[in-house]
């Protein structure tokens, strides 16, 4: 069997990817499919903590006709992410696997609030890790979370999964001719303002050259294909 490229990986899965087709929400069969390929890459003795958005569940800057302050949007989004990672988790104890819950914002009721040392504890010992609620402050996104937590977890990669096969010069769904990159370095993707992750996130990976790869969650199985340097993906490093 072809060893996979990875050891230690965060997998960075948004809200909007949770929703599947649907407007709002979760789409349950979507969530059980990641699943299934999260305990595949587990099974393949890959060590897995996981970032998850909400914008499935809030949006609140993008809605025009509703006015929020910015820190007060920023923290409803967050909760919206604890509520993902709540599902998330119960959906990959159904498949009997090992999963722990950090939460960035302290809800003692539902969730384990974020301690580093502990957490890397448990990573090593093969536990998946969802963490939630961003970096716990406003004005951050859960892109830069990703990049915080893929670095204090020592992990290898981040794995951005989406709705596309990887970066674009131009949104594939409203240009055919828009072209896809294999390959983009970090100042590229700055220079370009690719819309793949905000600048903050980039730039922080840029700094510890942490490599960041985008690839489609909707198509089955890609998550492992990634894994072993097989499927379509753009890296960018």
């Amino acid at each position: 069997m072809v060893k996979p490229l990875y050891k230690k990986v965060l997998l960075k899965l948004s809200g909007e990817v949770l929703m599947g087709d649907k407007s709002f929400g979760i789409d349950f069969d979507i969530l059980t499919s990641i699943s299934n390929e999260i305990k595949t890459a587990y099974n393949n003795n890959i060590k897995l903590s996981i970032v998850i958005g909400g914008g499935n569940i809030f949006r609140g800057v993008n809605n025009k006709s509703f006015s929020m302050e910015r820190t007060d949007a920023d923290y409803v989004g967050m909760i919206s992410t604890i509520i993902n990672g709540i599902t998330l988790k119960n959906s990959l104890k159904n498949l009997d696997l090992p999963v722990v819950l950090y939460s960035a914002l302290k809800i003692e009721n539902v969730s384990n609030s974020y301690n580093i040392e502990e957490a890397k504890k448990l990573f090593e010992k093969n536990n998946i890790l969802i963490f939630v609620a961003g970096t716990g402050n406003p004005f951050f996104t859960t892109d830069t979370t990703a990049v915080i937590r893929g670095l204090e977890m020592d992990c290898d990669i981040i794995l951005k999964a989406t709705k596309v096969d990887g970066i674009y010069n131009k949104d594939p769904y409203k240009y055919n001719d828009a072209i896809k990159f294999d390959k983009l370095t970090y100042r590229d993707v700055l220079e370009k303002k690719l819309a793949v992750m905000d600048m903050t996130a980039i730039s922080l990976a840029d700094e510890n050259m942490l490599p960041i790869l985008v690839f489609s969650i909707k198509k089955k199985n890609e998550l492992n294909k990634v894994l072993h340097g097989n499927g379509s993906f753009t890296i960018v490093s």
